[in-house]
């Protein structure tokens, strides 16, 4: 990965001085290649090396992006990954494994659609592979998010499987990556869902009907003492 600091970039509109932060990344690996732009933590432009062209990716109101501004950077890129991977077999040595972590997206009711989400992050480089199962049996229905870059040159990335949770039922999400070939990682998630607590009234009712009994028992107690005279 080679990771060009970003830039500052100053706009005028209407006197009020606007600043943007630019970055540009370089990755690849022997299978996997990217270079992309962006502004502001925002992709603008990544290169498309499997149509052989550039795209800009932010949308249509963004217009303080000017697409001719990226005229020739495709092919800039192509360069660019070739350089990466003259240094491929020294960036193999950074490699660095994910983290994950599985939860979902609202709180959890059975029968209710919900969201569960797998959060990979602080892996070098891409790709990751992921896959789920629910009860042991792989299930394909999940979305991934683009790679995100993170501060410290890493990746994080989001898989999202939508769910209709019933009690007992156990998913997992796994995750491979180059820097743990032969050991994935796997995150499970168990739908576990408290029944309403009954304890409280329970104890409170058996605890007024031995009070009752008590206070009744002493009643009959003192009118036969009494007739003892």
């Amino acid at each position: 990965l080679m990771l060009i600091p970003a830039s500052k970039i100053s706009f005028d509109i209407l006197s009020v001085s606007v600043v943007h932060n630019s970055f540009v990344f370089t990755g690849c690996s022997d299978t996997e290649k990217e270079e992309l732009y962006g502004t502001d933590g925002e992709e603008v432009f990544h290169s498309d090396f499997i149509g052989k062209k550039g795209l800009l990716t932010l949308p249509d109101f963004a217009d303080f992006v000017n697409s001719t501004s990226y005229d020739g950077f495709y092919e800039q890129s192509v360069g660019s990954l070739e350089v990466c991977r003259n240094y491929l077999d020294i960036q193999i040595k950074a490699y660095k494994p994910p983290h994950t972590s599985i939860y979902s997206k609202y709180d959890v009711m059975v029968g209710v659609e919900n969201d569960l989400i797998c959060h990979m992050t602080g892996f070098f480089p891409p790709p990751v592979i992921i896959s789920w199962t629910k009860n042991s049996v792989n299930v394909t229905e999940f979305m991934n998010s683009q790679y995100r870059p993170n501060h410290d040159g890493t990746f994080n990335i989001f898989s999202h499987l939508k769910i209709t949770p019933e009690e007992g039922d156990i998913y997992s999400c796994t995750v491979g990556h180059k820097a743990i070939l032969g050991q994935p990682q796997t995150k499970t998630w168990e739908v576990d869902v408290a029944l309403p607590g009954v304890g409280p009234s329970v104890f409170c009712g058996v605890g007024l009907t031995l009070g009752l009994l008590g206070v009744a028992t002493g009643t009959f107690f003192l009118v036969k003492g009494n007739n003892c005279y």
